[in-house]
């Protein structure tokens, strides 16, 4: 992403884990974002443009990103796992750049990662304090994705395009109604934010300079 991008190889249950960390330049990071990418099968990964919008909107706000491939994707190992390896994976990354169990951490996703977060979410709640959620492009017509904490709501932002043609918003305010949880819906946009990536970023970097507050 920059100059000071840092390249890591962790350890999952498949193997290696192939993943890049940006800190902020000139602040004691906030904590550390750990953001997962779109499906590994329809060429998801973590340079995906939307999962680098997220690591920059987090590292404005203070915060390491860090951001990985699924097993199968670039130099991680293993093979895709219909989501459930995936949540392991997260799950290890986050355990080895957050291991601190009272260090702040935020979970992130875009579209399969999304999914992938919410489960992370879910196993990681309440045992462990999470600062803030950011869940892009859900893809929650395709997956069984975890609802979220009531508790967790006001640190959690959906974003979904209003014309997103791979996960309908219907899906996504399908999943969202019945936890009275709030979906930030963006004009015109589709599943890739095309032309929209700066005003997704300002989404997010407002959503985590006002969660901080709380």
């Amino acid at each position: 992403m920059n100059a000071s991008t840092e390249r890591l190889t962790l350890q999952g249950a498949a193997g290696a884990i192939e993943a890049l960390r940006d800190t902020p330049d000139s602040t004691a990071a906030r904590g550390v974002a750990v953001i997962a990418h779109p499906h590994p099968l329809f060429g998801g990964t973590m340079d995906n443009k939307v999962v680098q919008t997220l690591a920059r909107a987090f590292v404005q706000c203070g915060w390491t990103a860090v951001r990985f491939n699924f097993r199968g994707i670039g130099a991680s190992a293993g093979a895709y796992d219909e989501g459930r390896g995936e949540a392991e994976d997260f799950a290890a990354v986050l355990s080895q750049v957050a291991g601190d169990a009272a260090a702040p951490v935020a979970l992130a996703g875009f579209s399969f990662g999304a999914f992938v977060a919410s489960r992370a979410l879910a196993a990681l709640h309440p045992a462990r304090r999470i600062e803030q959620v950011v869940l892009v492009g859900t893809a929650a017509s395709r997956f069984d994705v975890a609802a979220v904490a009531p508790e967790l709501h006001a640190r959690t932002l959906v974003v979904h395009g209003e014309q997103d043609d791979t996960v309908p918003l219907s899906s996504v305010l399908d999943w969202a109604r019945p936890q009275s949880l709030p979906v930030t819906v963006v004009p015109g946009g589709g599943h890739f934010f095309h032309g929209q990536l700066p005003l997704l970023k300002g989404l997010v970097v407002r959503h985590l300079q006002a969660a901080a507050s709380l």
